[in-house]
This record gives C-alpha cells, structure tokens and sequence, in this order.
C-alpha cells in the first residue's frame, strides 16, 4: 500500500499526488563529524563507546550500512557533498594548504591567511540553491571550501550565519587562538576571526597548552544551537554542521565524560605530540578518544531535544555522518576499538575502511523507524536529494556550471524514495572516488570493487571478501577490464591533483 505523506511534506510527492503547497518545505539538518570510522557508535557494533543519542536517533530513523564519503579525506569529501561531484570530476581532490604570513596573538605566532585550495569560482554549492530557494542557512564547523580572503568563503556562497574553522589545518587545535564567524544578523561583510582571548595567553604546544579553557567544540556548537533557536516554522532552514569531533587532537575538557573513561580504560597508553602538525601530546589516547565520541553524541542529542521541544521534529529531517573513515593521527587507536569492524583501510586509503562511514537519517512521522537500508549511497547523492526533499525541480539545468570544463557535471542521485518510505528508488549503476595527494582511486560496481594504489589494480568481490584480502583480478579479467573502463569514463585530468591511472588493455 502506498504511504501517504504528511501534509508538511506533501509536495515533495512523486507526480501523481496531490501537493500542499500552502505548507513550507522540510527543514534539514546536516551533522557531518570528522574522521568517525564505520563501527565507532554503538549501533554500528561498537562496545566500548557510549553513544545512546545517535542509537537512539538510528532506532527511530532509517540507519544505511553501505554509505560511502566523498574521499577518504576531508576537504575532497566534503567537495562532494557541497558539489554533488564525485572526485573525478570535482575541482577539490585533496588537502591542498594555502597559509601565508604570520600575526601575533598573545604569546603566540598564527598565520595571517589560511585556508583550503577554493572550489571553483563559477560551481554552486549546497546552501546557494536552497537559500535561492527560500530557505535560512546556516554553517558551523569546518568549512575547508577555500581560505580567507578566497572566492570562496561562507559570505559568497549561500551562507548566513556562520562559525567555525575555515583552515582545516587550524582545527588540529580544539584550543586554537581565534575562530571564524560571518553573521549577516551582525551585519558582517566578510568572514572575521574572533581571537580566544583567553587561549592567546597561553602556548599552543606543552604543558601551557592544558590552561587553555575556551574550548572549540563547545564554542561552535553553543553558536549552532543558539541559530537553531531563532528559526520558526514560517521559514524553512538549512543547518549544515560540520563538527570536528573525534578528530585528532586528542584534547577536551576533563569533566565527568572523560572522568567516566579514565575508570574504564585501566593502563592507558600516551601519546607524545607531533608539534609540526599541531597535536599536543596525550596522556591517555584511548579515554579521550571514547569520551569525544561520547560528547559528540551529547551534543546530538542536544539538537534532538530542541527540534523535538520546540515541535519542528516532525518537519526537520536530520542527517548524521562522517567526512571519511578512521584516522591515527595525534595518537588515535583504531585498532583498540575495532573501529572499521569488518573493513579494511583507514583514512587515505579507499579501502572500505577508508570510505564506508555511518549514516542515519531520522524525521520522526516522516522517516520510516527503524529501517536499516542496504542501499549504497554517498555524498554527492545530496544535492539532488535536498532539492528533491525542498520541492526545487530540474537543478541540473538551472545551477549548472556555465562553463565547458570538468567542473560541468552533477553526479548524484536522489535519495528522497528511500527517506520517504516512496517505491521508485533510483540506483547507481557504480560509485567512483580518487585522491590525488595518496595517489589511490577505487570504483564499485554491484559486489565488484577495484581499488587502484598508484596505478596499480586490484579487485575484489564484497558479497564474499568484505574485508577485501583476496586480490581476483586474475580470476575475473572481464570484470577487471570493465572497471578500468569506468575509471577512464569518470575521471577527468586535474592538474592540481595528478593520479596514476591502471594500465588499460
């Protein structure tokens, strides 16, 4: 039997069914957390970790066991799901820096400028369609789209409030000396640093570090729940938050979630720094680890609440991701916490381990409980899935980047069927990534997989080898021929992020 939509979601009905259109569109929440691998929550398989409010958001929502990242690492992946690009065609394909200068900020030297490469000048992202289409839009967390002063920044892209790191490289630090804003209801023109008056006292290396109090974390979601806060039902929003928690480093403060790990993980191991890169030395790598787990769930559960208390529950569809697979970077352990489960490879791989992330989408009376989808999906299938979801038709047409380049495609497809409990759900014929600066590309197809490591091929078979430990090319040399071709039909040269293609016959 079909379902019947609510009321409030009546217009994004496939044709044939009649739409509300005196109802405003669905809100929709984007939780994006950084470097989460597969089995880091409970209900993923995880046992050493409390996380109760994403288990409890996976209970009553729709919970997808074959969701892939954009690139196995940060701003790539990210690319992707503002673009709907894969990384074969987006301008993004990995973590290119841009710092210049230095400033003084009490005790410490910062750079003057920093940033990511920018996406490219003329592509529209995410947050420009929906706020063109009449929705509030607001960022908080990472952005890495582009550096400060770059044309590519939150106050030229869509976005009306923001807060949070524009360098991801800044991130290292959860006690770092300033933030991003750029606040329109501030009446900002541009995006401004807000110096942590009370960390630039301080060192950012050694024993100093620890008496820094301004936590960032805290910081970024205390400005995304006071944004929340301000938005009605008379308008929908888009709230895209991109927290950085559980990346490295290994840092926050020690209060009853960290005390409640340091009773669990008896003989801990340390960690002793890596200055260059920004990560402060830890005393007990595997307690902060679980216990920024655990605050991040805290800080979803936090959202959860305020939509339900304030009865926009029922009209917000939250998502909940990670940007990549596991990482080990400022001493983290993934092996201790089994974090890729039954998968292979970590962050900067594309391994299952390196790409496969959680993800669940919960709208409670509009998203089916308790459903958990097979269906492999990935970032880029957003775009078209937050049109689909807001009603806004044939946005390849009307967003479409004008100039003949690489930069020239959509990728995606959408998702809305299988949010919405709708039959009609469209698949991939494959999926696609690469990652110039690992030198590493990978296609799926069905159950086939081809992982590429600096032009060389290997291919295995999901539905019997998840782990991917047999290398079968030499048994299925068709299979390997046609996932070649694939590589060359979805790659376009990058020269910014040149990558060794497999041989082809």
């Amino acid at each position: 039997m079909k379902k019947t939509l609510p009321a409030s979601l009546a217009l994004l009905a496939p044709l044939g069914v009649v739409a509300q259109q005196t109802q405003t569109p669905p809100n929709i929440i984007y939780i994006m957390c950084d470097d989460m691998g597969y089995s880091d929550l409970g209900c993923y398989g995880q046992v050493y970790i409390s996380t109760p409010n994403i288990d409890r958001m996976a209970a009553e929502g729709i919970r997808f066991t074959q969701a892939y990242c954009g690139s196995p690492v940060s701003a790539p992946s990210r690319c992707c799901f503002m673009t709907g690009q894969h990384s074969g065609h987006t301008r993004i394909r990995g973590n290119r820096e841009h710092w210049s200068g230095t400033v003084q900020y009490g005790v410490n030297r910062d750079y003057a400028v920093g940033g990511q490469e920018p996406y490219d000048s003329a592509h529209v992202i995410i947050p420009e369609i929906l706020k063109d289409n009449g929705y509030n839009t607001g960022m908080f967390g990472k952005w890495a789209a582009g550096y400060e002063g770059s044309h590519y920044s939150p106050d030229r892209h869509g976005i009306d409030e923001y807060y949070g790191y524009i360098c991801q490289f800044q991130a290292h630090l959860y006690y770092p000396n300033f933030l991003n804003r750029y606040s329109k209801a501030l009446g900002d023109t541009a995006v401004v640093r807000e110096v942590l008056t009370e960390n630039i006292q301080h060192p950012m290396h050694g024993e100093g570090y620890k008496l820094r109090t301004q936590y960032a974390s805290d910081l970024i979601h205390e400005r995304a729940m006071q944004w929340l806060e301000k938005q009605t039902s008379d308008r929908p929003f888009l709230g895209i938050f991109t927290y950085t928690l559980p990346h490295a480093e290994l840092a926050q403060p020690h209060d009853s979630i960290v005390q409640h790990y340091e009773q669990r993980f008896t003989g801990d191991k340390t960690w002793g720094g890596d200055q260059g890169s920004r990560y402060n030395p830890v005393d007990a790598i595997h307690t902060q680890f679980a216990a920024m787990v655990t605050r991040l769930d805290t800080q979803v559960g936090e959202i959860l609440d305020l939509l339900r208390n304030r009865g926009l529950a029922e009209n917000t569809i939250v998502f909940f991701t990670s940007d990549n697979g596991p990482h080990r970077e400022g001493g983290a352990d993934p092996a201790f916490f089994n974090t890729q489960g039954l998968l292979r490879g970590i962050k900067r791989t594309t391994y299952e381990g390196g790409i496969r992330v959680p993800f669940i989408a919960w709208c409670p009376g509009t998203i089916p409980s308790g459903v958990v989808s097979s269906l492999p999906i990935t970032f880029y299938d957003m775009m078209p899935t937050f049109c689909e979801l807001a009603g806004i038709e044939n946005y390849e047409e009307r967003y479409r980047n004008p100039r003949a380049d690489y930069t020239d495609y959509f990728d995606g497809i959408s998702i809305a069927p299988t949010l919405l409990g709708e039959e009609g759900q469209q698949l991939h014929p494959h999926l696609y990534w690469e990652l110039g600066e690992a030198n590493v590309l990978a296609v799926r197809r069905g159950d086939w997989k081809l992982v590429v490591r600096h032009g060389v091929p290997e291919l295995y078979n999901l539905a019997t080898d998840l782990h991917e430990d047999h290398d079968v090319k030499e048994q299925h040399p068709q299979v390997l021929r046609e996932l070649v071709d694939i590589v060359y039909q979805e790659h376009v040269d990058n020269p910014l992020f040149p990558i060794s293609l497999p041989p082809r016959d």
